[in-house]
C-alpha cells in the first residue's frame, strides 16, 4: 500500500483540488497522452488548468469555479480532437447548478 500511494503521489497531482481523472480512455489511446502530445499542460483558465504534472488531470488552484473548469476541458476537448481525431469524454460526472446532467 505504502510502494502504490508513493507512485500516485509521484505521478499524480494530489496536491491540488480536482475531481480526480477528468477524461476517459480512448479507444486505442490514452487521454493523457493525447492532451500532452497537443501541448496543452499547463493550459488554464481562471483558477482551473490542466495538471502539468499528469495531463489527464484538472486541476484548482483553489479559486477556480464551475465556469473555469468547464472551460479547461471544452477547450481540451476541441484541440485534441482537431489535432488527433480522438474525442475525449469526461470521466468526471457534470452536475449544473439547476440539477442538470
Amino acid at each position: 500500500m505504502e510502494e502504490l500511494g508513493a507512485r500516485r503521489r509521484a505521478s499524480q497531482p494530489l496536491e491540488y483540488p480536482s475531481a480526480g481523472s477528468t477524461f476517459k480512455r480512448p479507444v486505442g489511446a490514452y487521454a493523457a497522452a493525447l492532451i500532452d502530445q497537443c501541448g496543452l499542460k499547463g493550459w488554464s483558465c481562471g483558477g482551473a488548468r490542466v495538471s502539468e504534472k499528469h495531463a489527464g488531470f484538472v486541476i484548482s488552484d483553489g479559486t477556480a469555479g464551475f465556469d473555469d473548469v468547464m472551460a479547461v476541458m471544452e477547450y481540451v476537448q476541441s484541440v485534441v480532437l482537431r489535432e488527433t481525431g480522438f474525442t475525449l469524454e469526461p470521466e468526471v460526472r457534470i452536475i449544473r447548478a439547476d440539477g442538470s446532467y
